[in-house]
């Protein structure tokens, strides 16, 4: 039978196929759309994941962990110091024969491999150089601010100063930058201390600092405790308080010959041998490449002899109470110093009232670099 299809009929049927066709065509073409957008979308959830992955295990680790510091119990073992329950940790006698005197005063001894071109300047070529760059006492007094002037030898001629003021003056003047010089770097030190101590991990080059500082100080127990007892400036009155007494003003054989301003003993072969030493004396005066080295040592011997624990504990109080350090207090416990004891604090106290030192306790070094820039 032959079937006769109407134009009408036929072009219907085309056009349901063609609707259905772009109907197929929109939906695979909305598919392929979908299936981009959830790759595009996944790729963008897995690199913000591990991007956001560092700052996050960070947050975590910092207030969700509890922290885990090299410290441990040294704070508790630091406030029983203070209140007089307990001392610094003794060492065993195993580990006192382990400190060595070079192991104490490494930062001493390189002082040796300097050049030997050190210019000893005349006192008046030191005072026109202190002119010219304004470095007066008075301002330092009045401004707290010490120009970094480092002067290696002390000159001959201040021995023959008639005038007392002129003597004093140039004598301050020359180690007063270097006792700031040498307390800034105990102030660098102290706070890279505290820096360690509170963080939750370390890296293996402040482990290695760490371990190198407590050579230094002489605390082969590792006791924290000790460390930061140990790890402390000197006042500056003291310091040259005790520079002046030691070298009459800087015109001691000691400090013109040896550059030794605190008459430190050694029992080495390379010293200074006393003119009034009593018969069988074996010790000698140390002495130093350059003033800077003497008081470097100066310190060290302060902040690691066992006759000075006292001394160091009374200022750790004072610290931990005022902040500032008292030298006018502190002296008391410098008794084993000299063989006069108490009467040579007295001196030193004497000197530090008659010559105001302790307006000098709270000057600062011109900074020379960022770091030396927070201590002021």
């Amino acid at each position: 039978m032959k079937i006769t299809l109407d134009r009408t009929v036929i072009k219907k049927f085309f056009l349901k196929k063609r609707i259905q066709f772009q109907r197929k065509k929109l939906k695979s073409n909305y598919r392929d759309a979908v299936n981009i957008f959830y790759v595009a979308l996944s790729g963008f959830l897995i690199i913000s994941f591990f991007a956001i992955l560092p700052k996050t295990t960070s947050l975590v680790s910092k207030y969700l962990t509890k922290p885990q510091t090299i410290e441990n119990n040294s704070k508790k073992n630091f406030q029983k110091v203070l209140t007089g329950q307990v001392k610094e940790l003794d060492l065993k006698s195993d580990e006192k024969k382990k400190i060595t005197f070079k192991d104490l005063f490494f930062d001493v001894f390189h002082f040796d491999d300097l050049s030997s071109d050190t210019v000893r300047l005349s006192a008046t070529t030191l005072e026109e150089i202190f002119k010219e760059t304004k470095y007066s006492l008075k301002e330092v007094r009045e401004n707290k601010i010490v120009k970094p002037i480092s002067i290696d030898l002390l000159p001959n001629e201040i021995k023959f100063l008639e005038s007392s003021k002129r003597k004093k003056e140039l004598f301050i003047k020359i180690v007063l930058p270097l006792i700031l010089e040498e307390n800034n770097r105990i102030l660098l030190d102290r706070r890279r201390l505290f820096a360690i101590l509170n963080k939750n991990k370390n890296s293996k080059n402040e482990k290695e600092w760490l371990k190198k500082r407590f050579k230094q100080y002489g605390v082969l127990n590792h006791d924290l405790t000790t460390l930061k007892i140990r790890m402390d400036v000197i006042p500056v009155s003291l310091a040259i308080a005790q520079a002046a007494k030691e070298t009459g003003w800087g015109t001691s054989r000691f400090a013109l010959e040896g550059n030794a301003l605190y008459g430190q003993w050694t029992w080495t072969e390379d010293g200074i041998t006393p003119a009034a030493a009593e018969s069988g004396a074996t010790h000698k005066v140390m002495k130093f490449k350059i003033l800077k080295a003497s008081v470097r040592a100066y310190q060290r011997n302060l902040n690691t002899h066992s006759g000075y624990r006292e001394f160091r504990e009374a200022r750790a109080t004072q610290r931990d109470n005022y902040e500032k350090l008292n030298s006018l207090e502190l002296v008391d416990y410098l008794d084993k110093y000299a063989a006069t004891g108490k009467e040579y604090t007295e001196i030193l106290k004497k000197i530090i009232r008659q010559n105001s030192l302790t307006d000098f306790d709270d000057a600062k070094l011109l900074p020379t670099s960022k770091k030396l820039k927070k201590l002021i």
